[in-house]
């Protein structure tokens, strides 16, 4: 059957680590997955997971299946986190969460709930908008629009084309947002311009679809879910897709969670119903290893501190690089102002460099970039930085 079919196109961001993985340059530096690194290059195993496997290795007794919406204690550990301990939507209970797949799982099983009721929707995504987002929601059925977001000018938030854009959509239309860390720009709306979208939400009737990858790698834990919150309080359906690979480190666990917000306790129990119907038509129930670690972590005191400070290790790590990248290029003399990189947050920042400084970055350099200039400050570290500085002062003048 394959032999008239042309080959698919390598993907824009894992096709760029494979091109990595085969270049034989011991200097070359992976500026484009969105994984993070030690300043030793490596992607580490959190302190406190190793614990939790230790503690799980000794005690766990099965590894039968998991029910279809995963462990329940896992589902009460990550609304505790992405809502709040003392949020009134779970004392109301007009949450439901399931155990999703990863990041990508959870988008793909709101994506599928959504498009069962509701066919003729659009989804609007940010322009730019991380590219897997367009595949996700396409794949599940959806035309895919775009709102306005990244000022390249000014290198920070478009908040009116992005306001006015929002005002235009129509009710039951699906709108996907960054609830902090926006990737690929870095760039986020602050409290009062989430208030003003979560208000225009509730007034239109578009529905919220936040994609929460990067909680804690803002400003912390409980500051970077105040979009959710808005969202939460202002008693409209919501759908919130959340990641445990960066901030937990489990990238290949595949370790995720969707959670579907409603106006009552009642609509909840609804909305679950038909969530597992999705899951078990797809991948039936989920992994169990991730979610058991983070489940043990977020509800030990003990390990649960020792996470925070972890994370907060990493968050303070990516800050101290982006200062160290603006330095850098100002002591290589290149032109332009960079302080625009210490303003945004989160493994990600448009560089504002083109994509033929891109591309002779990679070829003579060794140094991987996405199409377009998004780079992850993570793969900086103090021995390659002064190198890449030096590396991007030569591309530019040429």
């Amino acid at each position: 059957m394959w032999k008239d079919i042309q080959p698919a196109p390598p993907d824009s961001i894992l096709g760029l680590t494979e091109e990595f993985k085969k270049d034989p340059n011991p200097e070359k530096v992976n500026l484009g997955v969105g994984v993070y690194k030690d300043d030793q290059g490596n992607t580490p195993v959190l302190r406190c997971v190793k614990r939790a496997e230790k503690e799980l290795l000794e005690t766990q007794q099965t590894k039968s299946y998991l029910p279809i919406s995963g462990d329940p204690a896992y589902a009460s550990a990550v609304q505790r986190l992405v809502l709040g301990a003392d949020s009134e939507v779970i004392s109301s209970k007009r949450a439901v969460t399931i155990h999703a797949p990863g990041g990508t799982g959870a988008l793909r099983v709101g994506a599928d709930l959504i498009h069962l009721f509701n066919k003729e929707a659009s989804v609007w995504v940010s322009s730019p908008t991380w590219a897997n987002h367009n595949g996700i929601f396409a794949a599940a059925g959806f035309g895919i629009k775009q709102y306005g977001y990244y000022d390249p000018q000014s290198k920070g938030l478009d908040f009116d084309a992005m306001y006015n854009d929002l005002q235009k959509i129509p009710a039951g239309d699906v709108v996907v947002l960054h609830a902090c860390c926006h990737n690929p720009s870095g760039v986020d709306l602050n409290v009062e311009q989430w208030q003003q979208v979560a208000e225009l939400a509730a007034k239109a009737g578009w529905i919220p679809f936040l994609d929460f990858a990067y909680q804690g790698f803002g400003d912390g834990i409980d500051e970077d879910r105040f979009a959710v919150e808005v969202f939460a309080a202002a008693g409209i359906d919501c759908y919130v897709a959340s990641s445990f690979s960066k901030n937990f480190g489990l990238y290949n666990e595949r370790t995720g969670a969707m959670t579907v917000i409603t106006p009552s306790a009642e609509e909840a129990v609804v909305a679950l119903s038909h969530l597992k119907t999705v899951v078990r038509t797809n991948y039936s129930n989920p992994p169990a290893h991730g979610g058991f670690i983070a489940s043990m972590i977020l509800n030990s005191p003990e390990l649960s501190a020792m996470w925070l400070e972890e994370l907060a290790e990493m968050r303070n790590r990516i800050r101290d690089m982006r200062k160290s990248l603006v330095a850098g290029l100002a002591a290589q003399g290149v032109d332009g102002d960079f302080s625009f990189i210490e303003r945004q947050r989160g493994m990600f920042s448009f560089s504002g460099w083109s994509d033929d400084v891109v591309s002779q970055l990679r070829k003579t350099k060794s140094i991987y970039i996405v199409g377009g200039g998004r780079i992850n400050l993570a793969g900086l570290t103090t021995s390659n930085i002064d190198a890449v500085c030096a590396a991007v002062a030569e591309a530019m003048k040429q």
